[in-house]
């Protein structure tokens, strides 16, 4: 078999080749990051990894075809082969993304569920093959600068994730992908420019100005909400043009309903004693196409808020009264306006997503009376465990009602997303921050389409917890749970109320008299729980007991294991019960199939290819080569993934973990990239181990420092956070990005070696882990994931 090989020096690295990479990487990243939050709307958050997997097979795909067609790529027309795959980049982008959104997505176990997540996969897939092709090229055409592209390879890469911020803050996101495309076609200028191909220079500047008016067209008319290019499939359904629509980098925000139209009021958990011709005007606000809240009117008349009185998440307010309040999740300002109904003294809300707090209060302000503008309340634009960790107020009440943070839904939409408001530290935050007597109240589902109550049995297991670790011997005098009544599609609403000090007997007798009253049945009383279950959950021992006994993880969420929604465990994947489509093994469902997709797609594209098309007598002396890249492979990504849901924690969103980790991961390994070239001699073995003894160093490091580090930094800004995780990051990733550059070189002073193949290998390895780092930090925890990724590290040494 022919096998490619690195350039004997005809070819040059220039300027242009450095610019030409640098544009490709920088679009490549602007892409696969913005996938994330298009299938935040179209599919759910948890998608993420897949649009990371993706493109790590898309672009191994792309070596893999230098690796298996060397002569489609000869070094004599080296340059002409840049600028057409680059434009083919640019055009791909734009073409794969509007299929895509024409294809129902559905994660189910059927055949045609899983020839759809297939298609997704394959379609989206694509412009990263290109991609793959230019960048394997670029590292393989060009042996003795090979640092320094690898470092304008990551560099762009790191620069794409600041970039992405940008562009989504200015477009909404179909006509951002249009724009990347624009700009990818940049690339295929420079390059073309770089060989003097007039007719690809002509062809790069059509797509430059084609895509570019065209984004710039969609993006004006997507202002006025009525764009030609839009999503039309979300969440399984047909989606619908929305009468308001706007995206940023944390979400989209969407606004429909009618003005002037009075309806029952909506309500998470509400009486059926409520006034039958009680009718408010109200709008549906949805976040990501799956959190839904409420603009309700309100124009400072105490009776347009009546209905909240008839509310299971407003229970603790009526035994809290003149209280300092703080509202988790300010939504469309519910809970806000509950305070006021119960004229409490003042009311803090907290909201980390600036365009929830923009549209309740800018574009829709004159419907919600600006609540924001009430004496009594104060509105602030900030994640809630850091604002509660550093301010010195001290409340009667902290409410959180359904939040599932950012985009989620009934279907267990967010099960494998971490969460920062239902773990034991966030907790224990919130316990520090209130008032003596304050109480928490917060309210999950009970009951979902009739399926046992098992939000509620963790959320109470969670508080259970709390409270034992704090040695307190009876849980039962510091919480009660009552219910709502069953609505629609057999569902309900469920209410904790739970403080570090004991509720009084007038609390007890008050939440009692109220509940019958409103026809909420109890489900923990001092005196009363509704089943074995719960009252083995609050049971003097702890809940661990009924925990191990229980069927279900409903065990208490942990920063490390943060997936509150995520109920599946090792031994429900052993005795097949997770590959169920329910309400409860779903999340699992939807990972394994996605999983089997994509290892799936890498076996069949990558690793069988190289096996079939690779005679046994080229493997001879390889195997110290396969291991080595194979190793650093799946150390990368497992570091990596690790750390994006490590500091998703930290930063209190996703999208800022994977904005900050990606780009300081890859702009310190760029660095570290180019420290090789002048710290790395191929002749000395010495210069070799060294890099990777100091990388083997600073994992060990990293892993045990980060943890304290991160928790002593729990009362700072964001913004300082960002710094913190930065400071962190850079040097891990600076030795980080040496061992590939390493290995190719040695490669490289080895007659015949297939560097492309090397290149496959390790995409194939890391794609592989950014599936495995996933399952691992499900089942075992973050930390477990980060440590995997660091043996991996140990066996490529």
């Amino acid at each position: 078999m022919a096998v490619s090989t690195p350039a004997s020096g005809d070819n040059e690295a220039s300027l242009a080749t450095y610019g030409g990479l640098f544009v490709v990487t920088l679009t490549t990243l602007m892409y696969e990051i913005i996938l994330t939050r298009i299938f935040s709307v179209t599919m759910y958050y948890h998608f993420a990894f897949v649009a990371i997997s993706v493109a790590l097979f898309g672009m191994t795909v792309g070596a893999l075809i230098v690796h298996l067609r060397p002569e489609r790529f000869r070094d004599v027309d080296l340059k002409a082969q840049l600028w057409k795959y680059a434009l083919l980049f640019s055009v791909s982008i734009a073409a794969s993304f509007i299929t895509q959104m024409a294809v129902p997505f559905s994660p189910r176990w059927n055949l045609i569920a899983v020839y759809s997540v297939v298609a997704t996969c394959v379609i989206i897939a694509i412009p990263f093959v290109f991609s793959g092709v230019i960048v394997c090229l670029a590292l393989t055409r060009f042996p003795a600068k090979v640092n320094r592209l690898y470092a304008a390879d990551l560099v762009g890469a790191a620069l794409g994730c600041i970039a992405f911020v940008l562009l989504l803050n200015r477009f909404d996101a179909p006509s951002a992908v249009i724009a990347i495309a624009a700009l990818a076609s940049v690339s295929a200028l420079i390059f073309a420019s770089d060989g003097n191909q007039t007719r690809g220079m002509t062809l790069a500047c059509v797509a430059l100005f084609g895509f570019g008016g065209f984004a710039l067209l969609n993006g004006i008319m997507a202002e006025r909400h009525n764009p030609m290019l839009r999503i039309v499939w979300a969440k399984e359904a047909p989606e619908p043009l929305h009468d308001y629509e706007k995206w940023n980098a944390f979400s989209r925000v969407t606004v429909d309903g009618d003005f002037y139209t009075e309806f029952p009021p909506f309500g998470w958990g509400m009486s059926t004693t409520i006034p039958e011709d009680l009718r408010v005007n109200q709008l549906t606000m949805t976040i990501d196409g799956g959190a839904a809240t409420v603009l309700t009117k309100y124009t400072g008349d105490p009776k347009e808020t009546d209905f909240l009185r008839y509310d299971v998440t407003n229970l603790a307010h009526y035994i809290r009264s003149d209280a300092d309040v703080l509202v988790v999740g300010v939504g469309g300002g519910r809970d806000m306006l509950s305070a006021f109904e119960f004229d409490q003294k003042s009311v803090t809300g907290v909201e980390i997503n600036k365009q929830i707090l923009d549209t309740t209060n800018g574009a829709f302000g004159d419907f919600t009376g600006h609540i924001d503008r009430d004496p009594r309340a104060k509105v602030i634009n900030d994640e809630a465990r850091s604002y509660l960790a550093r301010t010195d107020k001290e409340f009667d009440l902290i409410q959180i009602s359904l939040i599932d943070t950012w985009a989620a839904s009934s279907a267990g939409a967010y099960a494998l997303t971490e969460n920062t408001l239902y773990t034991k530290e966030a907790w224990n935050t919130f316990f520090d921050r209130l008032k003596p007597g304050g109480v928490l109240s917060v309210s999950r589902w009970y009951s979902l389409r009739g399926n046992k109550p098992l939000e509620t049995y963790r959320m109470t297991s969670l508080g259970a917890q709390v409270l034992k670790d704090r040695g307190i011997e009876d849980p039962r005098r510091h919480m009660v749970v009552f219910r709502g009544p069953e609505g629609g599609f057999q569902t309900s609403a469920a209410t904790l109320i739970i403080s570090p000090d004991p509720l009084s007997d007038d609390d007890i007798a008050t939440l009692k008299r109220e509940a019958e009253r409103l026809e909420f049945p109890e489900v923990i009383t001092p005196t009363y729980a509704i089943d074995d279950t719960f009252a083995g959950l609050v049971s003097p021992d702890g809940p661990g007991a009924t925990v191990a006994r229980f069927d279900e993880d409903i065990s208490a969420p942990t920063d490390n294991r943060p997936f509150f929604f995520q109920m599946t465990d090792v031994g429900s994947f052993l005795n097949g019960s997770a590959f169920q489509d329910t309400h409860v093994t779903r999340p699992a469902l939807v990972l394994a199939v996605l999983a089997l997709t994509v290892l799936g797609l890498t076996a069949a594209c990558i690793v069988v290819p190289l096996l079939l098309t690779t005679k046994r007598s080229e493997h001879e002396g390889m195997l110290p080569f396969y291991t080595y890249f194979s190793g650093i492979g799946l150390g990368f990504l497992l570091l990596e993934v690790s750390q994006l849901q490590r500091l998703s924690i930290f930063l209190g969103h996703p999208t800022y973990a994977l904005t900050v980790v990606l780009f300081s991961v890859l702009l310190s390994s760029g660095i570290g990239s180019m420290l090789t070239e002048r710290i790395v001699r191929t002749d000395k073995v010495a210069t070799l181990l060294a890099p990777l003894a100091v990388l083997l160093v600073a994992i060990v490091v990293f892993g045990l420092l980060t943890p304290s580090v991160i928790h002593s930094m729990d009362d700072q800004t964001t913004p300082i956070r960002i710094l913190v995780a930065v400071g962190l990051l850079m040097p891990l990733g600076l030795v980080m990005g040496m061992p590939f550059p390493i290995g190719m070189r040695v490669a490289g002073t080895r007659p015949g070696t297939p560097t492309a193949f090397l290149w496959g290998i390790n995409g194939a390895t890391s794609v592989c882990a950014s599936v495995i780092g996933i399952a691992i930090a499900l089942l075992f925890g973050i930390s477990a994931a980060f440590w995997t990724g660091a043996l991996a590290y140990v066996l490529a040494v």
